[in-house]
């Protein structure tokens, strides 16, 4: 039985189909954001390098998410 993909993950495999880098390209871009709210990051990444908003929004929550449970 496979398990199935949920939360912002699910959206890696479209998010590298569409725009042609791996996550890790873009979990290392918002690395150097994170200082900034989440909802700045998502704009940036919008804005800066052209994701769309359910993307953008999918892999910030999961870096941030990341960053929190490492600093647990």
């Amino acid at each position: 039985m496979t398990d199935t993909v949920k939360g912002p993950a699910s959206y890696f495999p479209s998010i590298e189909a569409k725009y042609g880098h791996p996550v890790a390209h873009w979990l290392d871009l918002i690395e150097g954001q994170t200082d900034k709210p989440h909802m700045q990051i998502v704009t940036w990444l919008k804005t800066e390098h052209g994701l769309g908003h359910g993307h953008a929004n999918a892999l910030v929550a999961h870096a941030l998410a990341a960053r929190k449970e490492s600093a647990s």
